[in-house]
């Protein structure tokens, strides 16, 4: 099943200005995929935070660009990329600082131009350095998430050692169902 997306704009829509952003995302088909808030400190990070895992830049830029580098990462995992995005919130901690962070989101984005929604807060529960935040909601097709959804726990299960207990378990099943067979215990249904 492949999505289906319309962008709306209001019929009074202003021609003379461009805008950074839909005003709205008509989702038709597809699979919606929800992503939690990252900024520019490491996805994982100890909880409770340890000052010494937030090496932060200063500036609002440089941020900018960790933060989308992160949410990359976190949509290439669901089988996205930044092109299935049809939604983001960014919380900045200076409204005065949103050019910056606009210049990076272009880059980034293009000419894709999901919803957006920008709001000023006092401070990111994540590290009192973080500058922005963004958290998004993106629409892939089923194949592609399944994929590399099942690749991932895959992955997972190599890395941790996991696997080599599955498999064994597997051998040992088998080895069984064998020795059941041989003994005449097993008896096969129509």
């Amino acid at each position: 099943m492949s999505k289906d997306l319309t962008v709306v704009h209001h019929a009074d829509r202003r021609t003379d200005v461009v805008m950074p952003y839909a005003p709205g995302i008509v989702v038709r088909r597809g699979h919606l995929v929800f992503l939690s808030g990252v900024t520019a400190a490491p996805v994982y990070h100890s909880h409770p935070h340890r000052d010494e895992e937030f090496d932060l830049p200063t500036t609002m830029r440089e941020q900018a660009v960790l933060t989308m580098e992160n949410l990359k990462k976190t949509l290439e995992a669901a089988g996205c990329t930044l092109r299935d995005v049809v939604s983001a919130t960014r919380y900045v901690t200076n409204v005065a600082e949103q050019d910056d962070m606009n210049r990076v989101w272009a880059q980034y984005l293009g000419n894709h131009l999901p919803t957006t929604t920008t709001v000023e807060v006092s401070r990111l529960a994540t590290h009192a350095r973080c500058k922005l935040e963004i958290s998004a909601i993106a629409v892939t097709e089923e194949v592609r998430v399944a994929a590399r959804t099942a690749r991932a726990r895959r992955e997972t299960r190599e890395a941790s050692g996991e696997m080599a207990g599955v498999r064994a378990a597997a051998r040992t099943a088998r080895r069984r169902r064998g020795t059941r067979e041989a003994s005449g215990e097993m008896v096969r249904r129509k």
